[in-house]
């Protein structure tokens, strides 16, 4: 018997309209445990390097973690792995909700797509019922929408959905997947719609075998009021108005303005008061007791959810105020559209709109105010209409597209794609390499699990890492140490990156929540989940005998797997440098020696090629093979 998965992946081929039900090797489980982990390893089988991101043979691949569907509290997200056009690279993202626990129930730990369909189709999985239906008449609706016609369509009200937007439909690089009260963002959406799939609709009422239950649930029980009591975990804006952090020190797009930028009291209860306006509700995932998201109805729109990466994209910029950003997210969700990249893209087109690069021939009755050019410019890329349909395919590829000196307002990507705009003193080492060297292209999907600055008070730093017993105690005397304006050793950078980027890694196999597990308490302490309880719930789970060294091998792993993937495909040293104006004093000798400093650390080559030793101590010497193949590593 399999405990805490299924043994099953749901295989679809859109191009020949074939469905098949395929059983899955245990040893792959051992090896990667589920989620992220084994989506790499099909990924690695399954797509060459060769294959472009728009051909068919690019796979499209949702997973469950190995916890979803157990009483394991948080285990919700839902990985979305694929190779991006924007990038040529991996690409990954994740979301919550309801869909991979639901996807699980209905027996099948993925769902693995190839092809093209020729029409616009969406995926119903009823259990052993799996269809490929007409979604013709869906073309154009919201991805939200989608979802609650679809559960119409089928008389499902219980079934979860995933869907695009016009976005994704026509294939804008920025487009998400939406799905109940969270989002697969960073590019993953133009894959399902270059695919033509529409949605997947799912409904599953199996049940899930896990080893112990008896341990499973005494552990559970006790977590399950831990995060409940706990207001410093799940996403703190569930807690909190205060964005002074966030407005200080994030610049979006355009919004480099640092005086108008400043959080005040006055803003605080303005945001405050405009949330409270709005709110519907709070709502929460899948088997999770932190209600972290909002549903927010502005009068006259569409419903959306309120994410907290998403707070403030717009209105900061735009320079525009509280009420704005909420307008554009009820559409923008809607449409299917990315509120990372979304919000920078649009700040980009107004830039060098006002730069002269771009015109009033560009831009035909272009308005005068920010808010409404930002309406215009958004009608403009989902529709591809216009320069629209350059500005569709991202900041990076659009300037060099656009050219005239368009080039220059390309403040904040990396490897071609758009990251998460901060505008800081001077250079984090950490965060420099957690930046250059992320292979999820996120730095939220890589940071985390040590604070960004020490506090200045020895007294109350000593306090601060009272009970932080989430990570070895090396941290604690490196934070202990750390004095304001100065920096972290080379040593305690590169182990700092590896511990959080690890985190994530299993955090992205189990499923886990990461505001429960990678992101460490605002105030000190420690998450609900960490390396050193994690193994509890997975080895209850699974039977497999699991402490935080295995738990870690099983999280370097499957990052070394995936820094193998864009090596692969022609990623090296020279790409990993992090938007140039990130920080405002850089220190470009130390940033190359803090290179090669985790290069080695992680035993790679001063390239950042992962080494035919380090291969094969992680059980990938297939990898290291194919790299001698290719004469990407000698014989």
């Amino acid at each position: 018997m399999r405990y805490a998965e299924t043994g099953f992946n749901l295989e679809i081929d859109l191009s020949r309209g074939s469905i098949e039900r395929v059983e899955t090797d245990p040893r792959l489980t051992q090896l990667h445990l589920g989620g992220q982990g084994t989506a790499a390893r099909l990924l690695w089988e399954g797509v060459g390097p060769e294959v472009q991101p728009f051909d068919e043979e690019n796979m499209l691949i949702f997973s469950t973690g190995i916890l979803h569907g157990t009483p394991v509290p948080g285990a919700n997200r839902t990985s979305v792995d694929t190779f991006s056009p924007q990038t040529n690279l991996y690409s990954h993202s994740i979301f919550g909700g309801f869909f991979g626990p639901e996807l699980k129930h209905a027996g099948y730990d993925k769902i693995v797509i190839r092809g093209r369909s020729p029409e616009l189709v969406y995926l119903w999985i009823h259990n052993d019922k799996v269809e490929i239906r007409d979604a013709t008449h869906l073309a154009g609706k919201g991805a939200i929408e989608t979802g609650e016609l679809i559960k119409q369509e089928l008389k499902q009200a219980e079934a979860q959905v995933a869907a695009i937007g016009l976005a994704g439909e026509n294939r804008c690089y920025m487009a998400s997947i939406e799905h109940s009260n969270s989002s697969a963002s960073r590019g993953v959406g133009v894959i399902m719609g270059d695919k033509r799939l529409k949605a997947i609709a799912v409904r599953g009422t199996n049940d899930i075998n896990v080893a112990r239950p008896a341990e499973l649930f005494q552990l559970c029980d006790s977590q399950y009021r831990e995060i409940y009591d706990n207001p410093d975990c799940g996403c703190i804006f569930r807690h909190e108005h205060d964005e002074s952090w966030h407005v200080d020190n994030f610049a979006w797009g355009n919004a480099r303005d640092r005086v108008r930028g400043h959080w005040t009291e006055e803003r605080e209860r303005e945001w405050r008061e405009t949330t409270e306006r709005y709110e519907v509700r709070w709502t929460a995932c899948y088997n999770c007791p932190k209600d972290c998201h909002i549903a927010i109805q502005v009068p006259g729109q569409p419903k959306f959810q309120l994410k907290c990466y998403s707070k403030l994209t717009y209105c900061m910029a735009a320079y525009e105020e509280l009420d704005f950003n909420y307008k554009m997210l009820s559409l923008t969700q809607e449409y299917g559209l990315d509120g990372f990249t979304t919000p920078q893209l649009l700040a980009f087109a107004v830039e060098i709109y006002e730069a002269g690069i771009l015109t009033d021939e560009d831009l035909p009755d272009f308005p005068a105010g920010s808010g409404d050019r930002f309406f215009y410019l958004v009608e403009k890329i989902v529709h591809r209409e216009g320069i629209g349909d350059i500005l569709a395919n991202g900041v990076y590829w659009a300037a060099r597209q656009i050219g005239k000196g368009a080039e220059a307002y390309d403040h904040n990507t990396m490897k071609k794609f758009e990251q998460v705009p901060i505008k800081l003193g001077t250079v984090n080492y950490p965060y420099f390499l957690m930046y250059a060297t992320g292979e999820k292209m996120n730095i939220t999907q890589t940071e985390g699990s040590f604070p960004q600055v020490p506090i200045a008070d020895p007294e109350e730093r000593k306090k601060f890492v009272e009970g932080w017993d989430a990570a070895p105690e090396k941290f604690k005397q490196w934070y202990l140490q750390w004095e304001p304006r100065t920096h972290v050793s080379f040593e305690a950078a590169v182990n700092i990156t590896d511990w959080n980027e690890t985190m994530h890694y299993v955090d992205d196999a189990l499923g886990m929540c990461a505001f429960l597990s990678s992101f460490r308490g605002q105030f000190g302490g420690r998450p609900p989940y960490h390396m050193y309880n994690l193994p509890a719930y997975a080895s209850y789970a699974t039977g497999m005998d699991l402490d935080p060294e295995k738990l870690l091998e099983i999280g370097r792993r499957n990052r070394t797997l995936i820094r193998a993937l864009n090596v692969r495909r022609g990623m090296r040293r020279v790409d990993e440098a992090p938007p140039a104006d990130h920080w405002k004093k850089r220190e470009p000798e130390n940033e190359q020696k803090l290179l090669s400093e985790y290069y080695a650390f992680k035993g790679w080559t001063d390239e950042g090629i992962p080494t035919k030793q380090t291969l094969d101590e992680f059980e990938l010497g297939y990898v290291g093979d194919d790299f001698v193949e290719r004469g990407i590593l000698a014989g």
